[in-house]
């Protein structure tokens, strides 16, 4: 008896001490950034757009982390509505408020249209956290100044992943996607914001990884909808009339988009569950309808980076930026190779 308790001690002792260091390093892997004052730290957050779908959900995830960390931090929300003109006078305006950290979400891709405003932002030593990445020229006049990170995720990789649920759909489900049987993809491109390093690099992607597949492509037509599921509705309505059941698949540049597009195909038939009657749409950003549609058989896939991440890192690499601590304290995520850019990586979901 006496031997089989020293056996159960010897056990019991190093499974208690496991528990309690992987209970330890949870708490210090998801505990909240520490802050360095007793006020709390105010953040401006310029959105290029709130009423956008990913925005949204988005400016809610931020809004839910003030709630729980009421003492910490205070988040004031700008709606520039895809207009960087008033983007900057609510930048202006806000350098005269003694933010602590300005996260922006520039919309021209065009420096000259952001310049001035990045200036007098650096001249006042106000940390910047730039969402999503922004163009290479805008990047490289900010990339002297040593107070900003870029959080974004992988736009090359959002693409790849759309391309390969579409070339999976289509190697599963050839003879009923091929209505003309020319073994040829033939679709139409739902393309976001014109000049957008997010544009060009998941239209590129999402086709290359088609190509790469062996699938051979054709683009019907395209449309820039600037991310918004109304444009992408009217526009699917119309290239629909326009070519009927030529178009063979739907590429869309976010989820947005490809709800839409999926809304404006119901209403002619199609996309209500029935295989034979679906014209695959893929999209990126997971958002919840966009899900719902897949898992009823509407949708075919989306790729995800959760608005609640993408929340939580911005808050945590801000709140290290205001006190001067290294960005990426207290997380799990690494610089790429720039040394100031941060990258979520996508997820798939399919039904």
């Amino acid at each position: 008896m006496r031997n089989l308790k020293k056996i159960l001690v010897s056990i019991m002792i190093p499974v208690m001490m496991i528990i309690l260091i992987t209970g330890s390093y949870r708490n210090n892997v998801y505990a909240g950034p520490k802050v360095c004052r007793e006020t709390p730290i105010k953040i401006a957050v310029f959105l290029d757009n709130a009423d956008a779908m990913y925005i949204s959900l988005l400016k809610q995830n931020l809004e839910s982390i003030e709630k729980e960390n009421k003492d910490k931090v205070k988040f004031t929300f700008f709606n520039a509505k895809d207009n960087q003109s008033i983007q900057n006078e609510s930048i202006d305006k806000a350098l005269e408020d003694n933010y602590d950290l300005f996260i922006i979400n520039t919309i021209s891709p065009n420096l000259k249209d952001v310049e001035d405003t990045f200036r007098r932002i650096m001249e006042k030593n106000i940390p910047i956290i730039l969402n999503p990445d922004p163009t290479k020229e805008i990047i490289d006049f900010v990339k002297p100044y040593k107070k900003f990170v870029v959080i974004g995720a992988d736009f090359e990789q959002s693409g790849t992943m759309e391309g390969k649920i579409l070339a999976d759909e289509w190697n599963s489900n050839k003879q009923v996607i091929d209505r003309n049987h020319d073994d040829i993809l033939q679709y139409v491109i739902l393309k976001g914001r014109i000049g957008s390093p997010l544009t060009y690099l998941r239209t590129k992607y999402s086709v290359l990884a088609l190509n790469q597949s062996g699938i051979k492509t054709e683009e019907i037509d395209s449309n820039n909808c600037e991310w918004l599921e109304d444009c992408a509705k009217s526009s699917i309505e119309s290239l629909f009339l326009r070519y009927g059941n030529k178009i063979e698949a739907i590429i869309s540049n976010n989820d947005a988009m490809a709800v839409g597009a999926v809304k404006a195909l119901k209403e002619y038939g199609y996309n209500k569950g029935d295989k034979s009657m679906t014209i695959p749409v893929v999209g990126i950003d997971g958002m919840p309808q966009a899900k719902e549609f897949i898992q009823k058989g509407y949708m075919t896939g989306t790729v995800i980076v959760e608005p609640h991440d993408l929340a939580e890192v911005l808050y945590t690499i801000g709140i290290n930026l205001v006190c001067n601590r290294n960005p990426l304290e207290n997380t799990n995520y690494k610089f790429d190779d720039t040394g100031y850019t941060v990258h979520l990586n996508y997820t798939e979901y399919i039904k």
